[in-house]
C-alpha cells in the first residue's frame, strides 16, 4: 500500500464544514491523499470577510475559486460533499471543470 496513493480533492459548499472534516478523515484512512478547502467562509471563518471592501471581496472570491480549480488539477478525482443533494453554482462549476479535464467525480450522497 505504501507509495501509490490516489489524490482526491473535496468540493462542496463550505457550509458543510463537519461533513468536509468527516470525509477528509474517512478518505485519508482509506489510503488517499486528500486536498480540501483552505477556509470555511460559510461555516465559521467569517473573520476572513470582515472589513473587506466590495472590490477586495470580489477579487478574493475569484482567487479562491481559481485556487480550488488548481487543486482539482492536482487530483485524480473529486469527491463532492452534497449534503441533502445540495450543489451550489460554485460547486457545479468545479464538477464541470473536473469532468472537462477527465477527472472522476464521486459524491457523498447519491
Amino acid at each position: 500500500m505504501c507509495g501509490n496513493y490516489k489524490v482526491i480533492t473535496l468540493c462542496g459548499s463550505t457550509r458543510f464544514k463537519n461533513e468536509f472534516m468527516e470525509a477528509q478523515k474517512k478518505l485519508t484512512l482509506e489510503g488517499n491523499i486528500v486536498i480540501s478547502v483552505g477556509l470555511f467562509g460559510h461555516s465559521g471563518d467569517n473573520e476572513v470577510w470582515e472589513g473587506m471592501d466590495e472590490d477586495t471581496l470580489t477579487a478574493t472570491k475569484i482567487m479562491l475559486d481559481d485556487m480550488h480549480k488548481r487543486k482539482i488539477d492536482m487530483a485524480d478525482e473529486i469527491f463532492v460533499i452534497n449534503v441533502g443533494g445540495y450543489i451550489g453554482s460554485s460547486t457545479r462549476s468545479e464538477i464541470e471543470y473536473a469532468q472537462s479535464t477527465g477527472k472522476a467525480v464521486r459524491y457523498l450522497e447519491s
